[in-house]
C-alpha cells in the first residue's frame, strides 16, 4: 500500500533538496569522475551529460518546490484567489517543463521537429499520446500548454507522485494518478472519467498504451489477449509493430464521458531509446532529434456507439504505429 501523501512528502522534499546541496557541493568531484568514465565507455559524455542534466532536474524541483511554497503562503497568508491560486499553479507547471526540456537541449543537444502543434487547440479536445519513455511525459505541457496557454488535465501513473513537484503542484491541479497495474479498474475507470467533465477550454492528456512499449510487454499483452479469447482484438494488436494496443477503458470512459470533445492524437519518435535510466548513461539521447505530430479528429467524426469507438480507436492508432514506422527508429 502507498503512503499517503503527507509521509511521502515528508520523505521526497527533504531528500530532493539535500540531494541537490550535495550534487552542487560536491559537482567537482563527481564530474571528474564521470569524464574518467566516459573515457573509459565511450559513451559520447553520456555519463557527464546525465550528470549534468540530473543536477538541473534537481535544481527545477528546487525552485519549483520554493515557489510552490510562495505560491501556498500567498493564499493563506495573503488571502488569494482561488482562481489565481489555480493560475500560478498551471504558471509554475508550464515553467517547470520549460526548464526540463531547456536543460534536455544543453545537455543533450536535444532537437525537437514538431508537426501541426496548432491542432491541439482550442479546447475542449480529449489528446491520446503514445507513450515511449518517461521523458515524454513533459511533451504536452512543454509544447502545448506552454505556448498555446492550454491546460490539459493528465492521466499518469501513480510512482510519479514520487516526483515532489509532480506530487505538489500535480495535486493542486485537476489530474489523475493512476495505478498501471490495475487492469482497468471500474473505480480507476470512473476517476479518469471524471477529468473529462465540465471541460470548456481545457483538455485532457492519456496515454492509451498505459505503459511504455518493449517488444517483452508486447509479447505480454498478445498473450493476455489470446488468453481471454478476443480473437478481434488480438488480429488487430498484432499488427502493431512499434506501439502496444490501447488499453480501452481509459480512453472508452473519456469518450463518453464528452461526447462534444474533439480527440487529438500525438506520435513522436526520439525517445525510443531511452527507456531506462542505464539509457541515458550509455548517451541514448545524445543528439537526438524529437519528431512530434498531431492530428484532430472532429467530435462528429467520433462514432457514438462503443462498438464502432474500439474500431475507430484501433484505426487510429493503427495511424499511429505508420506514422513511427516511417518517421523514426524505433524498435522492431
Amino acid at each position: 500500500m502507498a503512503p499517503d501523501s503527507g509521509v511521502r512528502r515528508a520523505i521526497t522534499i527533504p531528500l530532493y533538496l539535500l540531494l541537490f546541496v550535495v550534487s552542487v557541493a560536491t559537482s567537482p568531484l563527481l564530474f571528474a569522475g564521470t569524464i574518467l568514465a566516459d573515457l573509459a565507455l565511450r559513451s559520447r559524455f553520456g555519463v557527464t551529460r546525465a550528470l549534468a542534466f540530473f543536477i538541473w532536474y534537481l535544481g527545477c524541483e528546487t525552485l519549483g518546490l520554493a515557489a510552490a511554497g510562495g505560491a501556498w503562503l500567498a493564499v493563506r497568508v495573503l488571502r488569494g484567489s482561488p482562481q489565481r491560486y489555480l493560475a500560478w499553479n498551471f504558471a509554475l507547471k508550464c515553467w517547470w517543463a520549460r526548464q526540463l526540456v531547456r536543460g534536455a537541449r544543453l545537455c543533450f543537444g536535444l532537437r525537437f521537429e514538431v508537426e501541426n502543434p496548432e491542432v491541439a487547440v482550442p479546447g475542449p479536445v480529449l489528446l491520446f499520446m503514445r507513450h515511449a519513455s518517461t521523458a515524454d511525459t513533459v511533451l504536452t505541457t512543454a509544447l502545448l500548454s506552454d505556448p498555446f496557454r492550454i491546460e490539459f488535465r493528465h492521466v499518469m501513473k501513480r510512482e510519479l507522485l514520487w516526483d515532489p513537484c509532480l506530487d505538489v503542484v500535480g495535486g493542486r491541479l485537476r489530474n489523475c494518478f493512476v495505478d498501471r497495474f490495475s487492469d482497468d479498474s471500474a473505480a480507476e475507470i470512473a476517476a479518469v472519467a471524471e477529468l473529462a467533465r465540465d471541460l470548456g477550454s481545457d483538455g485532457v492528456l492519456i496515454y492509451p498504451e498505459g505503459t511504455r512499449f518493449t517488444p517483452e510487454k508486447q509479447a505480454r499483452v498478445l498473450e493476455k489477449l489470446e488468453a481471454r479469447g478476443e480473437a478481434a482484438l488480438l488480429e488487430r494488436a498484432r499488427a502493431l509493430r512499434h506501439v502496444l494496443p490501447p488499453r480501452l477503458g481509459g480512453p472508452l470512459s473519456l469518450l463518453q464521458a464528452s461526447p462534444g470533445s474533439d480527440v487529438v492524437f500525438c506520435a513522436h519518435v526520439g525517445f525510443d531509446g531511452i527507456r531506462s535510466f542505464s539509457d541515458f548513461l550509455r548517451g541514448g539521447l545524445v543528439g537526438q532529434t524529437v519528431r512530434v505530430v498531431y492530428w484532430r479528429i472532429p467530435a462528429s467524426q467520433v462514432p457514438p456507439d462503443r462498438d464502432a469507438q474500439i474500431d475507430w480507436l484501433l484505426d487510429e492508432w493503427q495511424r499511429v504505429d505508420a506514422w513511427i514506422a516511417a518517421n523514426g527508429k524505433a524498435p522492431a
